[in-house]
This record gives structure tokens, sequence and C-alpha cells, in this order.
């Protein structure tokens, strides 16, 4: 049986106004099957966010097109997106500012439940979803600032969820929460989104929790995918130098107290002169 692909981007360039411009993304391509969890990793300014912002239709790439659910992604505007484009959802890495200070939390969950009816999809309740992401459904009458950093998140990702989305783009969502934290909430946002049958584009710093959550994982280094694959295969034998790096860089937890080797000039700039590798 052939895999449903949910998201189709091909030759994304995404260019910031400048003198010369700013070319954020250069030439990515990539797929997310329905069920799917592909993960993009790489340091600050290698150009994952825009590539998510562009695949969420937040910014309009300056060349190539993004296909989602075999239709095209249009950038949002002024007006109201297509119905069909609500089935695209977002957490950025900040719920304190994509939560609604000034709303229910029940309320904000709710419009995600609004969306999914507006396409004809089954209703729900927002205490069903508070459950769904581990909170107490009593509190669904709160306001944001009174939780904490990590249940804000959950309640992100249970307004995103409760909107039905065919696919969830997760924008560092656990970069702002504590260690403690962090990997649970990674592993419910990838249990969620595949009980619903989607596909999630994961971004992140912490590589150990894309190890243990991603399906597939793709390495991007000044704006281009440097190598991508399966992620199990990937971790047990990197192909590009700047993968080989990032990996070398997580610190083990061997007592020792050694913080890795800071790459050098030479280094990076070698590390474009490597052509792409992937599976």
């Amino acid at each position: 049986m052939t895999e449903r692909i949910v998201l189709d981007a091909r030759d994304l360039v995404v260019r910031y106004p400048g003198s010369p411009p700013v070319v954020a993304v250069d030439g990515v391509s990539f797929t997310i099957a329905a069920g799917e969890t592909v993960a993009l990793v790489g340091e600050s300014g290698s150009g994952k966010s825009s590539v998510a912002r562009a695949v969420a239709g937040i910014d309009r790439p300056a060349e190539g097109n993004v296909r989602f659910d075999e239709g095209p992604v249009e950038p949002l505007g002024v007006r109201r997106r297509a119905r069909s484009l609500t089935a695209i959802q977002m957490v950025f890495q900040d719920p304190s500012t994509s939560l609604n200070p000034r709303r229910r939390v029940g309320d904000q969950v709710a419009d995600g439940i609004a969306a999914a009816r507006a396409r004809g999809l089954e209703g729900s309740r927002p205490e069903e979803w508070f459950e769904r992401v581990g909170l107490d459904p009593s509190w669904v009458s709160r306001f944001p600032h009174q939780f904490s950093g990590g249940q804000k998140q959950r309640i992100a990702i249970a307004r995103a969820l409760a909107a039905r989305p065919h696919l969830l783009v997760a924008d560092e969502p656990i970069s702002a929460l504590d260690a403690s934290t962090q990997s649970s909430v990674a592993a419910l946002m990838r249990d969620l989104v595949a009980e619903l049958g989607a596909g999630m584009l994961f971004i992140s710093h912490d590589l150990a929790v894309v190890q243990r959550i991603a399906d597939r994982t793709l390495v991007m280094y000044a704006g281009r995918v440097m190598e991508s694959g399966d992620t199990a295969k990937l971790w047990a034998d990197p192909q590009h130098p700047y993968t080989r790096a990032l990996l070398a860089a997580i610190p083990k937890p061997d007592g020792t107290g050694r913080i890795p080797a800071a790459p050098t000039l030479d280094d990076r700039a070698s590390w474009t002169t490597v052509p792409p590798i992937t599976d």
C-alpha cells in the first residue's frame, strides 16, 4: 500500500530583504508521510525556522513550491485562509507568546475544535484535549498565567491537535521547557500525532530527543540540507562531516566533565564543499 504524503516541499528558497538579500533557505526538498515524524536539526541560523514558516504558509518562498494534501499551500494574508489549510497547525517555541493572556485556555482550545468542525469533522470538547495532554480537565476555565511553562506548552499542543491536523509543524517546541519535561512533551506530541494519523515536522536543538522520537532526520547548515535519512541509521553511521560534528558535540555523561571541542573556521568552510548526502 502506497503511503499518503501530507507534505511535499520542493526546491524551497527563502530570502529576506537586505543588501544583498539574506538567503535563509537554499533549495531544500523533503516530504512527510501520514503518521511520520520528520526532525529538522542544525545550529542556530541554519534556516530551520524559515523552513517551518514557509511550509506552514507564514512566509512566502522566493522559489520552489509547497504542496499539502496534494494542493498548494497559499501564504497567509489579511483574509482568513482556506478551510482545508487549517489542517496545518503550528506549535511555537514560547507558549507564553502564542497563548492569548486575556482568554481562558479552554476557549483557546475551542478555537482548534471550531477549525475541525468547519472542515466537517466530528466535534469534541476542550476537556477531552486537556485530558489527552495530561492536564486536569477542570482547568479549562483558567487563564494562561496560572500555568507553568510546561503546562502552557501542553495547552498549545492541545489547541493545535484539537483542529485534527494532517500536519503539525513544531518549531523548537521544547527549548523553553526545563530538562525534566522536554522529553515527555516531545514523546506526547509524537504519540498524539501518530494517533491522529498526521505527519509532524519537529524542529529541535536537542539531538537526544530527536533520536528518540523521529522516524527520519534532516540535518541543515547554512540554509541547505547536508544529510538526511532514517534516524537510527544516521546516528549509527553519519556520512557528512557536519553531521559528525553535530553528533560529536553531544556531551557524554561519563563523569569526566569534558566539553566537546568547537569546530574551527576551516572545518566550517569545508562543510559546504561536501555534496549533500540523502537516503
